[in-house]
C-alpha cells in the first residue's frame, strides 16, 4: 500500500508529465535494421541527433537559458553481455564509481528507470562544491549516468546534468527518457 505522500508525489509527477506532453515535440531516430526510437520532449528542449554509423548520439539542449543538458549514446553491441537486469545494474554502478568518490553520495547506487520498453538503471551524483551555491551556466550541481537495454542489439548510455534531481529541467529530461518508445524491427 502506498503512503499518502508517495501517492501524492506520483500523482504530481504524472500531472507534470501529462502537462508537458500536451506541448511536446517528438523526434524519431532510425536505428536501421535494429528498429526505431521515438523521443517526446517539451518545447523548451531542442534535440540534436548525429549518426556515426556504429552509434547514434542524441543531445538535449535547452532553447532558453536553462542550466541543464543530456546526452543519449545509442550503441549496437555485437554480443549482449548485459542481458539481465542484474548485469545491467552492476555495469551501471561500476561506470558510476568514477563519480562516486567526488560526490556527496559517496557511492554508486543503481536506481531503475521507469521505462515503456526494455530495462535500465541510473546512478545519481551531487557535486559537494556546488551545493548551496547559485547556478553557474555550464557547471552542473547534479549528474545522472545510466544504461538502458532496449534489446539484445540496442543499448543506450544516458547522461543527464542539471542543478537538482527535483528541478523542472531534470524532470523534463527524465520524463522524455522514460517515455521513449522503441519499435523493434518487424520479422
Amino acid at each position: 500500500m502506498l503512503s499518502d505522500s508517495t501517492l501524492m508525489k506520483k500523482l504530481f509527477a504524472l500531472l507534470l508529465l501529462s502537462a508537458g506532453l500536451l506541448r511536446a515535440q517528438s523526434d524519431t531516430i532510425d536505428l536501421g535494421a535494429r528498429g526505431k526510437l521515438t523521443i517526446y520532449v517539451s518545447e523548451r528542449w531542442q534535440i540534436e541527433t548525429a549518426d556515426y554509423g556504429d552509434r547514434r548520439l542524441v543531445t538535449f539542449k535547452p532553447k532558453e537559458g536553462t542550466n541543464a543538458e543530456a546526452t543519449l549514446t545509442i550503441t549496437f553491441p555485437e554480443t549482449d553481455r548485459l542481458d539481465t537486469k542484474n548485469r545491467l545494474k552492476q555495469r551501471t554502478e561500476i561506470d558510476g564509481m568514477k563519480y562516486a568518490d567526488q560526490s556527496t553520495e559517496g557511492k554508486a547506487i543503481g536506481k531503475p528507470f521507469n521505462l515503456k520498453a526494455g530495462y535500465g538503471f541510473h546512478c545519481d551524483f551531487t557535486d559537494p562544491e556546488l551545493v548551496g551555491k547559485p547556478p553557474q551556466k555550464g557547471n552542473f550541481k547534479t549528474i545522472s549516468i545510466g544504461l538502458i537495454h532496449l534489446s539484445a542489439e540496442v543499448l543506450v548510455e544516458v547522461s543527464i546534468s542539471a542543478d537538482g534531481f527535483n528541478s523542472e529541467p531534470y524532470q523534463d529530461i527524465l520524463g522524455a527518457i522514460e517515455g521513449m518508445e522503441f519499435t523493434a524491427p518487424k520479422g
